[in-house]
Protein backbone atom coordinates (compact mmCIF):
# COMPACT_ATOMS: atom_id res chain seq x y z
CA UNK A 1 0.00 0.00 0.00
CA UNK A 2 1.47 3.43 -0.97
CA UNK A 3 1.87 6.37 1.40
CA UNK A 4 -1.21 8.20 0.07
CA UNK A 5 -3.38 5.10 0.51
CA UNK A 6 -2.16 4.64 4.07
CA UNK A 7 -3.00 8.25 4.96
CA UNK A 8 -6.46 8.02 3.36
CA UNK A 9 -7.13 4.74 5.13
CA UNK A 10 -6.18 6.25 8.48
CA UNK A 11 -8.34 9.31 7.86
CA UNK A 12 -11.31 7.15 6.83
CA UNK A 13 -10.81 4.98 9.89
CA UNK A 14 -10.61 8.04 12.11
CA UNK A 15 -13.86 9.42 10.64
CA UNK A 16 -15.56 6.05 11.13
CA UNK A 17 -14.46 5.91 14.77
CA UNK A 18 -15.65 9.48 15.27
CA UNK A 19 -19.06 8.63 13.68
CA UNK A 20 -19.49 5.56 15.85
CA UNK A 21 -18.45 7.53 18.93
CA UNK A 22 -20.84 10.35 18.08
CA UNK A 23 -23.71 7.88 17.52
CA UNK A 24 -22.96 6.24 20.86
CA UNK A 25 -23.11 9.61 22.64
CA UNK A 26 -26.38 10.64 20.97
CA UNK A 27 -29.42 10.99 23.17
CA UNK A 28 -32.18 8.41 22.88
CA UNK A 29 -34.37 11.06 21.23
CA UNK A 30 -31.72 11.79 18.60
CA UNK A 31 -31.19 8.10 17.85
CA UNK A 32 -34.92 7.49 17.48
CA UNK A 33 -35.19 10.48 15.15
CA UNK A 34 -32.43 9.12 12.94
CA UNK A 35 -34.09 5.70 12.85
CA UNK A 36 -37.58 6.91 11.90
CA UNK A 37 -37.04 8.73 8.63
CA UNK A 38 -40.10 7.81 6.52
CA UNK A 39 -39.94 6.54 2.95
CA UNK A 40 -40.31 9.22 0.32
CA UNK A 41 -43.18 7.24 -1.23
CA UNK A 42 -45.14 7.49 2.00
CA UNK A 43 -44.69 11.25 2.38
CA UNK A 44 -45.50 12.53 -1.10
CA UNK A 45 -49.14 13.57 -1.61
CA UNK A 46 -51.13 11.33 -3.91
CA UNK A 47 -52.40 12.77 -7.16
CA UNK A 48 -56.03 11.94 -7.90
CA UNK A 49 -56.78 11.19 -11.53
CA UNK A 50 -59.89 11.73 -13.58
CA UNK A 51 -61.44 8.67 -15.20
CA UNK A 52 -59.90 9.60 -18.58
CA UNK A 53 -56.46 10.22 -17.07
CA UNK A 54 -56.61 6.92 -15.25
CA UNK A 55 -57.64 5.05 -18.38
CA UNK A 56 -54.67 6.48 -20.28
CA UNK A 57 -52.28 5.75 -17.40
CA UNK A 58 -53.43 2.14 -17.15
CA UNK A 59 -52.92 1.62 -20.89
CA UNK A 60 -49.43 3.07 -20.71
CA UNK A 61 -48.61 0.94 -17.68
CA UNK A 62 -49.76 -2.22 -19.45
CA UNK A 63 -47.53 -1.42 -22.41
CA UNK A 64 -44.57 -0.90 -20.06
CA UNK A 65 -44.96 -4.30 -18.44
CA UNK A 66 -44.33 -6.68 -21.30
CA UNK A 67 -44.74 -9.78 -19.20
CA UNK A 68 -48.18 -8.75 -17.99
CA UNK A 69 -50.78 -11.26 -19.21
CA UNK A 70 -54.47 -11.86 -18.70
CA UNK A 71 -56.77 -9.11 -17.47
CA UNK A 72 -55.69 -5.54 -16.60
CA UNK A 73 -54.55 -5.07 -12.99
CA UNK A 74 -56.81 -3.46 -10.42
CA UNK A 75 -55.70 0.18 -10.24
CA UNK A 76 -57.46 2.72 -8.07
CA UNK A 77 -57.86 6.41 -8.91
CA UNK A 78 -54.43 7.12 -7.41
CA UNK A 79 -52.72 4.57 -9.67
CA UNK A 80 -52.02 2.15 -6.83
CA UNK A 81 -51.73 -1.34 -8.31
CA UNK A 82 -53.22 -4.10 -6.14
CA UNK A 83 -51.19 -7.32 -6.01
CA UNK A 84 -52.01 -8.65 -2.54
CA UNK A 85 -55.27 -10.32 -1.45
CA UNK A 86 -56.26 -11.46 2.03
CA UNK A 87 -59.09 -13.99 2.20
CA UNK A 88 -60.80 -14.84 5.47
CA UNK A 89 -61.79 -18.52 5.59
CA UNK A 90 -63.90 -18.47 8.75
CA UNK A 91 -65.40 -16.11 11.31
CA UNK A 92 -64.70 -18.57 14.13
CA UNK A 93 -61.72 -18.41 16.45
CA UNK A 94 -60.56 -20.47 19.44
CA UNK A 95 -59.21 -17.33 21.14
CA UNK A 96 -61.08 -14.23 22.28
CA UNK A 97 -58.35 -11.59 22.01
CA UNK A 98 -59.54 -8.33 23.53
CA UNK A 99 -58.31 -6.16 20.63
CA UNK A 100 -59.92 -8.39 18.00
CA UNK A 101 -63.22 -9.62 19.39
CA UNK A 102 -65.86 -8.05 21.65
CA UNK A 103 -66.03 -9.59 25.12
CA UNK A 104 -69.49 -10.99 24.37
CA UNK A 105 -68.27 -12.58 21.13
CA UNK A 106 -69.79 -12.02 17.68
CA UNK A 107 -72.93 -13.43 16.04
CA UNK A 108 -71.75 -16.06 13.55
CA UNK A 109 -73.43 -16.42 10.20
CA UNK A 110 -74.74 -19.84 9.13
CA UNK A 111 -72.46 -22.08 7.11
CA UNK A 112 -74.36 -21.52 3.88
CA UNK A 113 -73.46 -17.83 4.06
CA UNK A 114 -69.74 -18.61 4.07
CA UNK A 115 -67.66 -18.94 0.91
CA UNK A 116 -67.22 -22.55 -0.17
CA UNK A 117 -63.87 -24.00 -1.25
CA UNK A 118 -64.90 -23.71 -4.87
CA UNK A 119 -65.91 -20.08 -4.43
CA UNK A 120 -62.65 -19.23 -2.65
CA UNK A 121 -60.56 -20.78 -5.42
CA UNK A 122 -62.72 -19.21 -8.13
CA UNK A 123 -62.03 -15.78 -6.65
CA UNK A 124 -58.31 -16.55 -6.26
CA UNK A 125 -58.13 -17.52 -9.94
CA UNK A 126 -60.03 -14.37 -10.95
CA UNK A 127 -57.85 -12.04 -8.89
CA UNK A 128 -54.69 -13.80 -10.09
CA UNK A 129 -55.71 -13.13 -13.69
CA UNK A 130 -55.64 -9.42 -12.78
CA UNK A 131 -52.11 -9.53 -11.39
CA UNK A 132 -52.69 -10.53 -7.75
CA UNK A 133 -49.65 -12.69 -6.89
CA UNK A 134 -49.69 -12.78 -3.09
CA UNK A 135 -52.49 -14.44 -1.10
CA UNK A 136 -52.91 -14.71 2.64
CA UNK A 137 -55.65 -17.00 4.01
CA UNK A 138 -56.78 -15.60 7.36
CA UNK A 139 -59.68 -15.99 9.75
CA UNK A 140 -60.99 -15.93 12.43
CA UNK A 141 -58.61 -18.81 12.89
CA UNK A 142 -58.07 -20.54 9.52
CA UNK A 143 -56.92 -23.83 11.05
CA UNK A 144 -60.44 -24.29 12.42
CA UNK A 145 -61.41 -24.99 8.82
CA UNK A 146 -60.75 -28.72 8.35
CA UNK A 147 -59.93 -28.35 4.66
CA UNK A 148 -57.26 -25.69 5.20
CA UNK A 149 -54.54 -27.81 3.56
CA UNK A 150 -56.63 -28.41 0.43
CA UNK A 151 -57.47 -24.71 0.18
CA UNK A 152 -53.82 -23.66 0.53
CA UNK A 153 -52.75 -26.26 -2.01
CA UNK A 154 -55.40 -25.00 -4.44
CA UNK A 155 -54.27 -21.41 -3.96
CA UNK A 156 -50.61 -22.33 -4.43
CA UNK A 157 -51.32 -24.19 -7.66
CA UNK A 158 -53.14 -21.22 -9.20
CA UNK A 159 -51.17 -19.75 -12.13
CA UNK A 160 -49.64 -16.40 -11.23
CA UNK A 161 -49.57 -16.88 -7.46
CA UNK A 162 -46.05 -16.46 -6.04
CA UNK A 163 -46.51 -16.05 -2.27
CA UNK A 164 -48.89 -17.79 0.13
CA UNK A 165 -48.96 -16.86 3.81
CA UNK A 166 -51.14 -18.24 6.58
CA UNK A 167 -52.16 -16.10 9.52
CA UNK A 168 -52.82 -18.30 12.56
CA UNK A 169 -52.78 -18.02 16.34
CA UNK A 170 -50.81 -21.27 16.41
CA UNK A 171 -53.00 -23.09 18.94
CA UNK A 172 -53.68 -26.18 16.79
CA UNK A 173 -51.16 -25.53 14.03
CA UNK A 174 -48.94 -28.61 14.71
CA UNK A 175 -51.56 -31.02 13.36
CA UNK A 176 -51.43 -29.26 9.97
CA UNK A 177 -47.76 -28.33 9.60
CA UNK A 178 -46.50 -31.61 8.10
CA UNK A 179 -49.30 -31.64 5.50
CA UNK A 180 -48.77 -27.98 4.67
CA UNK A 181 -45.05 -28.60 4.22
CA UNK A 182 -45.64 -31.65 2.05
CA UNK A 183 -48.60 -30.34 0.04
CA UNK A 184 -46.57 -29.75 -3.10
CA UNK A 185 -46.01 -26.08 -2.35
CA UNK A 186 -42.60 -25.91 -4.00
CA UNK A 187 -44.02 -23.66 -6.72
CA UNK A 188 -44.49 -20.77 -4.33
CA UNK A 189 -42.95 -19.36 -1.20
CA UNK A 190 -45.02 -20.53 1.76
CA UNK A 191 -44.82 -18.44 4.90
CA UNK A 192 -46.34 -19.05 8.30
CA UNK A 193 -47.38 -15.84 10.02
CA UNK A 194 -48.16 -16.85 13.58
CA UNK A 195 -50.23 -14.21 15.29
CA UNK A 196 -48.81 -14.61 18.75
CA UNK A 197 -52.12 -13.81 20.38
CA UNK A 198 -50.60 -13.90 23.81
CA UNK A 199 -48.91 -10.61 23.00
CA UNK A 200 -47.10 -11.38 26.21
CA UNK A 201 -44.37 -13.68 27.46
CA UNK A 202 -46.21 -14.07 30.75
CA UNK A 203 -48.70 -16.93 30.99
CA UNK A 204 -51.18 -15.07 33.20
CA UNK A 205 -51.12 -12.01 30.98
CA UNK A 206 -51.58 -14.33 28.01
CA UNK A 207 -54.81 -15.60 29.52
CA UNK A 208 -55.98 -12.07 30.24
CA UNK A 209 -55.37 -10.76 26.72
CA UNK A 210 -56.66 -13.81 24.84
CA UNK A 211 -59.31 -14.84 27.37
CA UNK A 212 -57.96 -18.38 26.92
CA UNK A 213 -55.18 -20.51 28.44
CA UNK A 214 -53.05 -21.73 25.56
CA UNK A 215 -49.64 -20.24 26.23
CA UNK A 216 -47.65 -23.49 26.16
CA UNK A 217 -49.39 -24.82 23.05
CA UNK A 218 -48.71 -21.62 21.12
CA UNK A 219 -45.03 -21.64 22.05
CA UNK A 220 -44.70 -25.26 21.02
CA UNK A 221 -46.24 -24.28 17.68
CA UNK A 222 -43.76 -21.44 17.25
CA UNK A 223 -40.78 -23.70 17.89
CA UNK A 224 -42.17 -26.40 15.60
CA UNK A 225 -42.85 -23.88 12.83
CA UNK A 226 -39.26 -22.68 13.12
CA UNK A 227 -38.10 -26.21 12.35
CA UNK A 228 -40.25 -26.29 9.19
CA UNK A 229 -39.73 -22.81 7.77
CA UNK A 230 -36.75 -20.46 7.49
CA UNK A 231 -38.58 -17.57 9.13
CA UNK A 232 -41.65 -17.28 11.33
CA UNK A 233 -43.37 -13.95 11.90
CA UNK A 234 -44.93 -13.12 15.24
CA UNK A 235 -47.44 -10.27 15.51
CA UNK A 236 -47.65 -8.47 18.85
CA UNK A 237 -50.38 -5.89 19.42
CA UNK A 238 -49.06 -3.39 21.97
CA UNK A 239 -51.49 -1.88 24.47
CA UNK A 240 -50.48 0.59 27.14
CA UNK A 241 -50.50 -0.81 30.68
CA UNK A 242 -50.84 -4.30 29.24
CA UNK A 243 -47.63 -5.35 27.52
CA UNK A 244 -45.52 -2.34 26.53
CA UNK A 245 -43.03 -3.31 29.24
CA UNK A 246 -42.30 -6.55 27.33
CA UNK A 247 -41.17 -4.99 24.06
CA UNK A 248 -37.47 -5.37 24.87
CA UNK A 249 -38.08 -8.96 26.01
CA UNK A 250 -39.63 -9.76 22.63
CA UNK A 251 -36.71 -8.14 20.82
CA UNK A 252 -34.36 -10.34 22.86
CA UNK A 253 -36.10 -13.39 21.39
CA UNK A 254 -34.46 -12.51 18.07
CA UNK A 255 -30.97 -12.99 19.51
CA UNK A 256 -30.71 -16.66 18.57
CA UNK A 257 -34.00 -17.28 16.76
CA UNK A 258 -34.74 -16.38 13.15
CA UNK A 259 -37.99 -14.68 14.14
CA UNK A 260 -39.51 -11.59 12.61
CA UNK A 261 -41.44 -9.91 15.42
CA UNK A 262 -43.81 -7.14 14.36
CA UNK A 263 -45.18 -4.76 17.00
CA UNK A 264 -48.60 -3.51 15.93
CA UNK A 265 -50.20 -0.29 17.08
CA UNK A 266 -53.56 -0.89 18.77
CA UNK A 267 -56.31 0.06 16.29
CA UNK A 268 -60.01 0.86 16.85
CA UNK A 269 -62.46 -1.72 15.48
CA UNK A 270 -66.06 -2.53 16.25
CA UNK A 271 -66.48 -3.83 19.80
CA UNK A 272 -62.85 -3.71 20.99
CA UNK A 273 -63.50 -0.75 23.31
CA UNK A 274 -60.50 1.21 22.06
CA UNK A 275 -59.55 4.30 24.07
CA UNK A 276 -56.76 6.81 23.45
CA UNK A 277 -55.11 6.19 26.80
CA UNK A 278 -54.50 2.54 25.77
CA UNK A 279 -52.65 3.58 22.66
CA UNK A 280 -48.86 3.13 22.57
CA UNK A 281 -47.30 4.53 19.39
CA UNK A 282 -44.40 3.09 17.45
CA UNK A 283 -41.96 5.87 18.33
CA UNK A 284 -42.62 5.16 21.99
CA UNK A 285 -41.96 1.47 21.30
CA UNK A 286 -38.75 2.21 19.42
CA UNK A 287 -37.67 4.57 22.19
CA UNK A 288 -37.72 1.65 24.65
CA UNK A 289 -35.60 -0.46 22.29
CA UNK A 290 -33.07 2.32 21.69
CA UNK A 291 -32.75 2.99 25.43
CA UNK A 292 -31.73 -0.64 25.86
CA UNK A 293 -29.60 -1.29 22.77
CA UNK A 294 -28.41 2.23 21.84
CA UNK A 295 -26.28 2.27 18.68
CA UNK A 296 -26.77 -1.44 18.05
CA UNK A 297 -30.24 -0.77 16.63
CA UNK A 298 -30.05 -1.06 12.84
CA UNK A 299 -32.70 0.25 10.45
CA UNK A 300 -33.30 -2.25 7.64
CA UNK A 301 -34.47 -1.34 4.16
CA UNK A 302 -38.17 -1.68 3.28
CA UNK A 303 -39.91 -1.92 -0.04
CA UNK A 304 -42.68 0.66 -0.69
CA UNK A 305 -45.45 -1.94 -0.22
CA UNK A 306 -44.17 -3.19 3.14
CA UNK A 307 -46.49 -2.55 6.06
CA UNK A 308 -43.65 -3.06 8.54
CA UNK A 309 -40.81 -0.69 9.35
CA UNK A 310 -38.02 -3.22 9.87
CA UNK A 311 -35.12 -3.16 12.32
CA UNK A 312 -32.68 -5.54 13.90
CA UNK A 313 -30.10 -5.59 16.69
CA UNK A 314 -26.50 -5.84 15.54
CA UNK A 315 -25.35 -9.47 15.72
CA UNK A 316 -28.85 -10.86 16.36
CA UNK A 317 -30.18 -13.63 14.14
CA UNK A 318 -33.74 -12.37 13.72
CA UNK A 319 -35.33 -8.97 13.28
CA UNK A 320 -38.25 -6.88 14.50
CA UNK A 321 -40.42 -4.10 13.16
CA UNK A 322 -43.42 -1.87 13.68
CA UNK A 323 -46.79 -1.75 11.89
CA UNK A 324 -47.71 1.91 12.26
CA UNK A 325 -51.21 2.23 10.83
CA UNK A 326 -52.24 4.96 13.28
CA UNK A 327 -49.18 7.22 13.68
CA UNK A 328 -47.38 6.84 10.36
CA UNK A 329 -49.73 5.40 7.76
CA UNK A 330 -48.51 3.64 4.61
CA UNK A 331 -51.66 4.23 2.56
CA UNK A 332 -49.78 5.87 -0.32
CA UNK A 333 -48.40 2.51 -1.43
CA UNK A 334 -51.22 0.25 -0.26
CA UNK A 335 -51.54 -2.76 -2.60
CA UNK A 336 -53.97 -4.84 -0.51
CA UNK A 337 -57.57 -5.97 -0.92
CA UNK A 338 -59.61 -8.13 1.46
CA UNK A 339 -62.42 -10.65 1.16
CA UNK A 340 -64.37 -11.52 4.29
CA UNK A 341 -65.43 -15.08 5.15
CA UNK A 342 -68.97 -14.30 4.00
CA UNK A 343 -67.68 -13.12 0.64
CA UNK A 344 -67.64 -9.33 0.93
CA UNK A 345 -64.90 -7.30 -0.75
CA UNK A 346 -63.28 -4.59 1.39
CA UNK A 347 -60.85 -2.28 -0.38
CA UNK A 348 -59.57 -0.83 2.92
CA UNK A 349 -59.16 -2.44 6.32
CA UNK A 350 -60.58 0.65 8.02
CA UNK A 351 -63.27 1.41 5.46
CA UNK A 352 -66.85 0.32 6.07
CA UNK A 353 -67.97 0.06 2.43
CA UNK A 354 -68.36 -3.52 1.18
CA UNK A 355 -69.73 -5.37 -1.85
CA UNK A 356 -70.85 -9.01 -1.80
CA UNK A 357 -68.95 -11.12 -4.32
CA UNK A 358 -70.61 -14.23 -2.90
CA UNK A 359 -74.05 -13.03 -3.92
CA UNK A 360 -72.80 -12.11 -7.39
CA UNK A 361 -71.19 -15.55 -7.88
CA UNK A 362 -74.31 -17.36 -6.70
CA UNK A 363 -76.43 -15.10 -8.86
CA UNK A 364 -74.59 -16.33 -11.93
CA UNK A 365 -72.39 -13.34 -12.72
CA UNK A 366 -69.61 -14.08 -15.21
CA UNK A 367 -65.92 -13.45 -14.51
CA UNK A 368 -66.14 -10.33 -16.67
CA UNK A 369 -69.05 -9.00 -14.60
CA UNK A 370 -67.25 -9.82 -11.35
CA UNK A 371 -64.12 -8.06 -12.59
CA UNK A 372 -66.13 -4.96 -13.39
CA UNK A 373 -67.73 -4.96 -9.93
CA UNK A 374 -64.33 -5.33 -8.26
CA UNK A 375 -62.81 -2.53 -10.33
CA UNK A 376 -65.69 -0.20 -9.48
CA UNK A 377 -65.12 -0.89 -5.77
CA UNK A 378 -61.38 -0.30 -6.15
CA UNK A 379 -62.12 3.00 -7.94
CA UNK A 380 -63.83 4.18 -4.75
CA UNK A 381 -60.82 3.47 -2.54
CA UNK A 382 -59.83 6.63 -0.71
CA UNK A 383 -56.35 8.16 -0.63
CA UNK A 384 -55.96 7.08 2.98
CA UNK A 385 -58.01 5.88 5.92
CA UNK A 386 -59.30 8.22 8.61
CA UNK A 387 -57.26 9.14 11.67
CA UNK A 388 -57.41 7.32 14.97
CA UNK A 389 -59.86 9.72 16.64
CA UNK A 390 -62.27 9.50 13.71
CA UNK A 391 -61.98 5.71 13.32
CA UNK A 392 -63.06 4.99 16.88
CA UNK A 393 -66.37 6.69 16.15
CA UNK A 394 -66.96 5.18 12.70
CA UNK A 395 -68.92 1.95 12.27
CA UNK A 396 -66.84 -1.05 11.14
CA UNK A 397 -66.83 -4.79 11.62
CA UNK A 398 -64.95 -6.26 14.58
CA UNK A 399 -61.48 -7.32 13.42
CA UNK A 400 -62.43 -10.99 13.83
CA UNK A 401 -65.06 -10.56 11.06
CA UNK A 402 -62.68 -8.78 8.68
CA UNK A 403 -59.78 -11.16 8.70
CA UNK A 404 -57.72 -10.71 11.86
Amino acid sequence: MDYFSVIMSRQLGKKLVQWISTRTMCTTEELVRSLTVPLREHEEPLKVLTSDEKRIAVLLRMKEIEQMKGQPPFFDMFMREHTYLRISLTEKCNFRCLYCMPAEGVPLKPKDKMLTNEEVLKLVKLFASHGIDKIRPTGGEPTIRKDIVQIVEGIASTPGIKDVGITTNGLVLPRFLPDLKNAGLTKVRLFIYIIFCTDSLDRQKFAKMTRRDGFEKVWKSIELARSYFPKVKLNVVVIRRQNENEIVDFVNLTRDRNLDIRFIEFMPFGGNEFTNDQFFGYREMLNLVVEKFRGDVIRLSDSPNDTTKAYKIKGYQGQFGFITSMTDHFCNTCNRLRITADGNLKVCLHGNSEVSLRDKIRGGDTDEQLSEIIQKAVNNKKARHAGMDALKNLPNRPMILIGG
